[in-house]
């Protein structure tokens, strides 16, 4: 699979030049571009030639970050913002973008976005074309006038983008191709339900968060992302949280993380410090603490006494 330089501030597809005013990637970034000839020969497959995505990543925190196609894509683009601010601009007229929201636009849609000066946006998104592709994103219900709306599940739709993403990284191959069309399909198909519909059945905004937590609890995550991310203010989702699971969500966090910590000492040979970077600690000594807070012991001492 070839991928994009993390120096390159310009990539052309066709006749779609894309800009970016950030000369450098963003530190933690993923990026792949699938090449256009590989393009041409998926778009001539039965299966990829109703969707097919061309190009996909995630870029945290990413300050600067700024595009501008004036003359749109060929591709439909759909970036999905899970923490920060950012913007999208079409028809001059400019949508702030919030975590939980996502910005969907049709191909050939002149376009700017960029993230917030002073809370740079958290995105993944992903670059797709097809012959089912105009059906799939206008059922999303954005248009040229309000390109952005909310997502209906934000947990799910960004494990679909980190399937995605995972496969583009992974091969070319034409059933990884395949796997990637299949869940940005998910990914659309989830996106074009409206959060009115899902009232009704949506689940408690406290198991919402928790599930979240289990799918990043290596990442940085604060209570007001989480509380925003379910549309509850700060206190009241924190008042929730405790009532459910007797502690606050960053204890929750933690928990989680000492448990993936164990988990990792009693079934791999990693270092310790290699332990406390796979479950989110950046610090070797803060994890050290962190876990004989929790267990009492060293990680060491813990891995070396009989289990089972």
């Amino acid at each position: 699979m070839a991928r994009t330089t993390k120096n390159l501030d310009e990539t052309t597809v066709g006749a779609t030049v894309r800009t970016m005013s950030r000369r450098s990637g963003f530190i933690g970034e993923q990026i792949s571009v699938l090449p256009r000839l590989r393009v041409a020969e998926a778009l001539e497959h039965p299966v990829t030639s109703r969707l097919l995505v061309t190009d996909s990543g995630y870029f945290p925190h990413a300050a600067d970050h700024d595009r501008a196609r004036p003359h749109g894509a060929d591709e439909a683009i759909v970036i999905v913002c899970v923490e920060g601010v950012g913007w999208c601009e079409v028809a001059g007229v400019r949508h702030r973008v919030c975590p939980g929201q996502v910005v969907a636009l049709a191909p050939q849609t002149p376009h700017r976005y960029g993230a917030s000066d002073d809370d740079p946006w958290s995105v993944w998104w992903v670059h797709v074309l097809g012959s089912d592709v105009a059906d799939l994103v206008g059922s999303i219900g954005a248009t040229s006038a309000q390109p952005v709306v909310d997502v209906p599940d934000l947990p799910r739709a960004v494990a679909l983008l980190e399937e995605v993403v995972a496969g583009m990284e992974r091969d070319d191959l034409a059933r990884t191709l395949q796997i990637c069309a299949g869940a940005a399909w998910n990914l659309l198909a989830l996106l074009s339900v409206s959060p009115y519909q899902l009232s009704r059945e949506r689940a408690d905004p406290t198991q919402v968060a928790i599930s979240f937590i289990q799918h990043h609890y290596g990442e940085k995550l604060t209570v007001p992302q989480l509380a925003g991310m379910v549309g509850l203010s700060t206190s009241h989702f924190a008042a929730l949280f405790r009532r459910a699971t007797g502690c606050g969500p960053r204890e929750y966090q933690t928990r989680l993380r000492m448990l993936k910590a164990r988990q990792l000492l009693d079934t791999t040979d990693l270092p310790v410090s290699s332990v406390a970077r796979n479950v989110g600690y950046d610090d070797p000594f803060h994890f050290a603490r962190q876990f004989r807070a929790a267990h009492g012991v060293t990680a060491s001492e813990h891995r070396s006494r009989s289990k089972g």
